[in-house]
């Protein structure tokens, strides 16, 4: 970057995406003559349902230097070791997806080839009985990884769940005496420069111009640059996704704090709960063809637990992304640059990747075409694998009961998830990519979840008997169930770090 780095960055639009987006490139390009800029209006809200996220935004605070204890003190958060779905692959199922592994290999073969056999031998451990995590989630208990690898508190990874203005407003402080300028504003105009077709500024609505080089959308669902200035195009995957609304409103609870998320599956749909310190985020995402919007907030407002502390809010969307995520000088992060479902928690995720990839591709006033390809290569790659593992979720059902199960149990899935599905269905075989957020252990999570057993297992699994198995098993299950007995309370656990529960 040196001399030919671009100097000035206008980020439009605040929120999770602007202000995670502001406290990266504050902290990475501290030091070096470059302006960061982010124009948001306090007339505009968010959609602000972001609040359950993956391990992987534990790094991203790290980095930043933020310490756990605060952030978590002043975010309202929450520890998540997972998320348990309900009623997905039948009615009356329950599984957790957690952030760990399941058992241990036993002369080399995978944990999972042995529970397989185990279950088809007459095994009655379900599998989540050999997961830390998922025993800890159950019992609403909670305690840090050990770094020591040989320790069975070193099998499992956790997450957070925060309130996401809350997040948004604690990186705008630390972006703010790192540099960034905020200016209160709606952007009404986005000229082009007329060789290049680049942005050159952004208009406010007072009249006031913004001039930079770098543009950073993160407007959400509008795209104010990449769609409206631009238009980069979209590509719409709402045929394998076909939810298009959500109704959203958090309730009061006095329940003790369960450290997962918890998606329940509906008629046309599922419902989120999201338990932070001091309220209950709960949601209905829905498909409008199947279902009204009224019916979708009846059945919403008829599940949660305590009492409604706000209006129902509605949201629209098209699922999927745009066709550039990086086109010429503007970069879209977040809504801006497409959306999947919060089924897995994954939106903050791609926010927090999206602005580590603009890093390590950023932009010289040469605008090597190289940056935007590669950014967009792996960005799109990333969208991909998220969403063939939403589908997964919705096709390998059993459910038959509802016009919407029907449809998404009998769709016909992307080439990439069929083969996955089969390979697994088949022989066991979790097929690898090299790009995606999702490893082995989470897909085995949701196929054996959803009851979609290999058909045969690893062969090097058959030098122990069936009897020499299930004592194995046996010892590792009662192994498991101990130590997760011990942990302590997840409320306990935030008393100590003088979190504020209730």
């Amino acid at each position: 970057m040196e001399g030919r780095a671009v100097e000035r960055v206008v980020i439009v639009g605040g929120g999770t995406a602007g202000w995670m987006t502001a406290a990266a490139l504050a902290h990475r390009l501290q030091g070096l003559p470059i302006s960061v800029t982010l124009v948001e209006s306090e007339e505009i809200g968010t959609v602000g349902v972001g609040e359950a996220t993956v391990p992987h935004i534990r790094f991203f605070n790290a980095r930043l230097g933020i310490d756990e204890a605060d952030f978590m003190r002043r975010t309202s958060a929450t520890f998540k070791l997972g998320i348990e779905f309900r009623n997905w692959g039948r009615k009356g199922d329950s599984y957790i997806h957690p952030f760990g592994v399941f058992g241990e290999e036993i002369e080399g073969v995978p944990f999972h080839h042995l529970w397989a056999r185990f279950a088809r031998a007459g095994g009655r451990d379900p599998v989540e009985a050999f997961s830390l995590p998922v025993l800890a989630a159950r019992m609403d208990r909670f305690a840090h990884p050990d770094p020591d690898p040989d320790s069975l508190l070193s099998t499992y990874s956790y997450a957070y769940q925060f309130d996401a203005g809350l997040y948004a407003a604690y990186l705008r402080a630390y972006a703010e005496a790192r540099g960034v300028r905020r200016v209160e504003g709606r952007v009404v105009g986005a000229p082009l420069q007329g060789e290049t077709g680049f942005v050159e500024s952004v208009v406010l609505q007072d009249g006031r111009i913004i001039v930079g080089e770098l543009f950073i959308d993160c407007s959400g669902f509008r795209g104010l640059l990449i769609e409206q200035a631009l238009q980069a195009g979209y590509e719409d995957w709402s045929h394998w996704l076909p939810c298009d609304r959500a109704v959203a409103v958090p309730c009061r609870s006095d329940a003790p704090l369960s450290p997962y998320t918890r998606a329940t599956a509906l008629d046309a749909g599922w419902a989120w709960r999201i338990p932070l310190q001091h309220r209950v985020g709960n949601g209905h995402v829905y498909c409008s063809s199947h279902i009204s919007d009224e019916a979708a907030r009846d059945a919403l407002l008829g599940q949660i637990e305590g009492e409604p502390i706000a209006e129902p809010r509605f949201l629209r969307f098209t699922t999927g992304r745009r066709h550039k995520q990086w086109d010429r000088n503007v970069v879209a992060i977040g809504l801006a640059a497409g959306f999947l479902e919060p089924l897995e928690s994954t939106s903050i995720h791609l926010i927090q990747l999206a602005v580590g990839r603009l890093l390590d591709h950023f932009p010289d006033r040469d605008w090597d075409p190289f940056c935007a390809r590669e950014y967009n290569r792996l960005m799109d790659l990333e969208y991909e694998r998220v969403r063939d593992f939403l589908i997964l979720h919705y096709h390998a059902t059993e459910r038959d009961d509802t016009p919407f199960w029907n449809q998404v149990r009998t769709m016909q899935v992307p080439d990439s998830l069929a083969h996955r599905l089969e390979t697994f269905r088949k022989r066991g075989v979790v097929v690898n990519y090299r790009d995606g957020m999702f490893l082995d252990a989470s897909w085995i999570a949701v196929y054996l979840g959803q009851r979609v057993i290999p058909e045969t297992s690893d062969p090097r699994g058959e030098v122990l008997s069936d009897a020499g198995l299930m004592l194995r098993l046996a010892s590792m299950r009662d192994e498991y169930a101990q130590m997760a007995s011990q942990l302590p309370k997840q409320n306990a656990f935030l008393e100590r770090i003088g979190a504020h529960v209730g």
